[in-house]
Formats: C-alpha cells, sequence, structure tokens
C-alpha cells in the first residue's frame, strides 16, 4: 500500500505501507525495512558512527557479558513483528532511491490517550536537506489521519542540536525537560519533549512544513 497524503483514508490493514513526498531535495520516502536492506544499512550505520553513536539509547540491563547484538535479518524480523501487531510503524528512509536513515514511530497507543512517540536518524551527508522533517510531517499526518491517534511526541536531548532544528521547522511545543528519562551511552539522560496534537493542524502537518518552507525561500 502506498500512499501520497493529501486527504484521510479509510484503511483496515495500516501496515506494511509506503509514504512519498517529491520535494526540492528529492523523493523524500519511508517504506519497510526489508532483509535485502542488510548491505546498506550497515554501511550507512558505520559511515556515520561518529554522527550517531552520542544519541544511541542503550539498556541498563544489558552486562558486557551478555551476547552480541542480533543480526540484521533477526532486527528486520523483530521490528515486522511490532508493526504487525501495531504497536509501531518501522520505516526506513529514501531519498532518491537511496536508504539514508530510519523513522520509527512506537509506543503506539488507543483508548483515551491515542498516541505515539516517534525517533529518527540520517546520515550526515543528508542532515540539513529537510528529509527528515518531511519524513517526520509524513508519518505525523499518517498516525492521525489513518491511525486515528491525537497526539504525537519526539524526546531529544538537549544537546542534539540538530534533532532539536527538526521539531524547531515543523512548530511543534516544547513541553518541557523529562529528567533522566532514557538510557544513552551508559547514562541516564534528561530530554526535551516536543509534541503536536490533531487540533494544531488540521490543514496536516506536511501541508504546514511545505508553506514554510516556500515562505522561506
Amino acid at each position: 500500500m502506498t500512499h501520497k497524503l493529501a486527504k484521510a483514508w479509510a484503511v483496515s490493514k495500516p501496515w506494511p505501507v509506503t509514504l512519498r513526498e517529491d520535494t526540492a531535495t528529492g523523493a523524500v520516502v519511508l517504506r519497510p525495512l526489508h532483509r535485502r536492506d542488510a548491505t546498506a544499512w550497515m554501511r550507512l550505520r558505520a559511515q556515520n558512527a561518529e554522527w550517531l553513536e552520542p544519541w544511541e539509547a542503550t539498556s541498563p540491563h544489558v552486562s558486557a557479558s551478555a551476547s552480541g547484538p542480533p543480526t540484521f535479518a533477526e532486527y528486520v524480523r523483530v521490528l515486522a513483528a511490532q508493526a504487525r501487531g501495531g504497536s509501531s510503524l518501522p520505516f526506513a528512509v529514501e531519498l532518491d532511491g537511496e536508504l539514508v536513515g530510519q523513522l520509527t514511530v512506537s509506543s503506539i497507543t488507543y483508548g483515551s490517550l491515542c498516541s505515539a512517540s516517534l525517533g529518527y536518524w540520517v546520515g550526515e551527508h543528508v542532515a540539513g536537506r529537510g528529509v527528515v522533517p518531511t519524513g517526520v510531517a509524513m508519518a505525523i499526518d499518517y498516525c492521525f489521519q489513518v491511525l486515528g491517534l491525537h497526539r504525537a511526541e519526539i524526546n531529544i536531548r538537549p544537546e542534539n542540536a540538530p534533532s532539536l532544528r527538526v521539531v524547531e521547522k515543523l512548530g511543534l511545543r516544547d513541553e518541557g525537560v523529562r529528567e533522566r528519562y532514557l538510557h544513552i551511552q551508559g547514562e541516564w539522560c534528561d530530554h526535551r519533549t516536543f509534541a503536536i496534537t490533531t487540533e494544531e493542524v488540521p490543514e496536516g502537518l506536511l501541508s504546514r512544513w511545505q508553506a514554510a518552507r516556500r515562505l522561506s525561500g
């Protein structure tokens, strides 16, 4: 199922899905991660290790003697199971057909909350080109318009200037600091929470982001 977001749809199976937006930078696509992405994904991660490592989440319960990380195939299988179960939307991010990162909608909750969290990473070579804001806007519109969620949030380390720039561009509200919120590289780190609800973007977040880009030249 492929969507170019413009309106709401009624869907019985929200995953797998591919979202696409053609921008001045190129075609930004969100799609499921596949096992055949292994070589490109591992190369991208290796090339950007220094760029990404300071923000990588860790587990305080994993000891040095524990077995190594899962294989890429195992990793994809876990993501696919979470997506089928409705708890996450694990997207690969492409720019003009090149794998450049990942964007994950996680902690999808319905009931009286109807909320989700977003996280993302991209290679340094595409940072600042509007890829992440476009991808985040598409994902949030899909959550609001298709999944029927009400709120989306992004939690960012106060020192992570590139990620802070993303939420600034999209106009998400700063809800303040969550102290010792997430385990990062061996310690509990504060994060700032940015959020948006459906009432704030009746026109869609992607449309608002596109309008802001046009105004800024």
